[in-house]
């Protein structure tokens, strides 16, 4: 599945990591495409492939692994074969990306001030006055009071939750046209959440930038994106709106992410959980990864599925034996 008027189109993406235990398939030949001012989830447990993927596309797979096959086509540009300073001309600028850790993204020894004014004056002419000015503006936006005192400040004096808000102002500084956030809000209580969500897809809507929101919680992907990819053992294995996903799940595993959320639980009964683990991307055996998990298991899932559409609900899937007919 894909989507209209593409600004970025991710087509059989594969990234390995080298290691001495053997080859580690981080991301298996994943494909999906993301228009202007249309917001992705990626969602998926712990393992499954969706920061990879992410890193993938802003070239920061570091040695023993990299990206070994698929496109990644920005604006038209395979990111995949730019050299290194392109990919730092455009990271920052016109593709950002929000880390889970915000120390990745802040110096400790600097203060923010001084890291918000370079990320700004590093993509284009502006004073000194100008740049701080944009700074303290994208500090109040991410509800930071003070932003003038703020600026002045260096990371060891902020909480947690704190570091990782300035973080998300660093990314939106120069209104990238892309931005990939890898679960930004989990350190940040609920109120302070809701208000950065707001704000991405207020920007998402008024610049038509494209937002792939990476994260494990579905309440927070069901009112904020508009499609939603499922990750499971670094494949895609459910594509669809996210009313469709997330109303009607095809795939054994998304149901039961669904229904591993303790508020579709009734009172008093146990929490339901998914049995088993996680299969390790090092000793991935053929066929479908979740077989030993799923209670739809059949013989032929010891082939490898195809992503194939649902006839007529607007879904794909990645197995033999979904919960919908095909």
């Amino acid at each position: 599945m894909t989507s209209a008027a593409g600004l970025l189109e991710v087509e059989g993406l594969c990234t390995r990591f080298f290691t001495k235990a053997g080859v580690v398939k981080a991301v298996e030949d994943v494909s999906f495409s993301i228009g202007r001012g249309e917001v992705l989830g990626l969602v998926g447990e712990s393992g499954a492939g969706k920061s990879m993927t992410g890193y993938s596309i802003m070239g920061l797979i570091d040695p023993p692994g990299r990206v070994v096959g698929g496109r990644i086509l920005f604006e038209g540009r395979d990111l995949a074969t730019l050299s290194a300073e392109a990919m730092r001309q455009l990271r920052g600028n016109r593709i950002a990306m929000i880390f889970q850790d915000p120390m990745m993204t802040l110096n400790p020894v600097l203060r923010i001030d001084t890291q918000m004014v370079e990320a700004i004056r590093a993509h284009g002419k502006v004073s000194h006055s100008a740049a701080r000015e944009r700074a303290r503006e994208a500090l109040f936006r991410v509800g930071i009071a003070s932003p003038d005192e703020r600026l002045n400040g260096y990371p060891h004096q902020f909480s947690g939750g704190m570091r990782q808000r300035v973080a998300i102002a660093i990314a939106l500084l120069n209104e990238p046209t892309l931005i990939i956030a890898d679960e930004p809000t989990t350190a940040l209580d609920v109120t302070i959440q809701g208000q950065i969500l707001f704000e991405m897809q207020k920007l998402a809507r008024e610049t038509g930038a494209a937002l792939i929101w990476i994260t494990h919680d579905l309440s927070v992907i069901a009112g904020l994106a508009d499609r939603i990819c499922v990750m499971y053992a670094g494949r895609i294995v459910e594509e669809g709106t996210t009313t469709d996903v997330l109303t009607a799940p095809c795939h054994p595993y998304t149901r039961g992410l669904l229904d591993s959320v303790p508020a579709s639980t009734p009172p008093h009964e146990r929490l339901r959980q998914i049995p088993g683990m996680t299969p390790s991307l090092l000793e991935l055996a053929p066929g479908c990864a979740f077989r030993s998990r799923c209670s739809r298991a059949q013989a032929d899932c010891g082939c490898d599925p195809e992503m194939r559409p649902l006839g007529g609900i607007g879904q794909a899937v990645r197995c033999f034996h979904p919960l919908e007919a095909l």
